[in-house]
């Protein structure tokens, strides 16, 4: 029993040890296992680490190349932009232009026609003759019509309704008294009040008219006496008919018995 219990023993005592032993070669197979796995992370981490970091460069680089592309497209569209504004701008002063030199043409062909026109009415003054006239007389430095002057006016309009072409020659005087420059406005003024007289209540049109103010020149009358320098201070008007150029009928009798 004694051998068989002492024999036992000794399996018992070897069951144990080579548990221990299993237990120690666990730990160590565990521990390399361990030691593995970290040297492996270690070593994957090594090599990727540099590709990432080369992702992650160029993803922020392609930002970047995002945000340039998309700064100079919207500078590109702002370019655009402007030059069609100053295209249109630019339309717009030549299309100004344009109708400015349109009409600065169409100014001068208007003037062009004036001056035809004016040529022929001065090529046929030749052509008019005067077919009746009237003389009114002014206070020493005064330019209104006086009741007197304005029936004169009346009787030598009553003709105009039945005249064709005709002209109004109308020339304001003065007597020699005073300054030469004012005797000149003076006659302006009382040939004005006759053209305004006849304009208005006769509804003579303005282009009927032909005025002038010779102040102190081309008197009627002796400046010497006062009876002269009354007849001086007049304002003659004259109507001018159209003749034609084979009229060759004479001028009629004037309203003062003159040719």
């Amino acid at each position: 029993m004694t051998t068989y219990a002492s024999g036992r023993v000794r399996v018992q005592g070897a069951s144990r040890a080579m548990y221990t032993a299993g237990i120690f070669a666990a730990g160590v197979l565990a521990m390399g296992l361990g030691v593995t796995g970290c040297a492996s992370k270690n070593y994957v981490k090594a090599q990727t680490g540099p590709l990432v970091q080369q992702t992650n460069e160029l993803d922020a680089k392609t930002a970047s190349d995002h945000r340039a592309i998309g700064d100079t497209d919207e500078r590109a569209q702002k370019g655009i932009a402007g030059a069609q504004a100053s295209a249109d701008a630019a339309n717009q002063h030549a299309n100004a232009a344009g109708e400015a030199a349109n009409a600065a043409g169409q100014n001068a062909q208007d003037a062009y026609n004036r001056v035809d026109t004016l040529s022929g009415v001065v090529a046929n003054l030749d052509n008019y003759k005067p077919v009746s006239d009237v003389s009114v007389t002014f206070a020493f430095d005064k330019s209104v019509l006086t009741a007197s002057d304005k029936k004169q006016l009346d009787d030598f309009a009553a003709s105009l309704s039945s005249t064709k072409g005709y002209l109004l020659e109308v020339t304001g005087g003065t007597d020699s008294t005073g300054d030469a420059q004012y005797n000149y406005q003076l006659s302006q003024r009382r040939a004005d009040a006759v053209v305004n007289y006849l304009a208005t209540q006769y509804n003579v049109p303005p282009h009927k008219f032909y005025l002038i103010g010779i102040g102190k020149d081309q008197q009627v009358a002796s400046d010497k006496t006062a009876t002269g320098r009354a007849k001086n201070r007049r304002v003659e008007v004259k109507l001018m008919s159209n003749m034609g150029p084979q009229s060759q009928g004479p001028a009629t009798t004037n309203s003062s018995g003159g040719q």
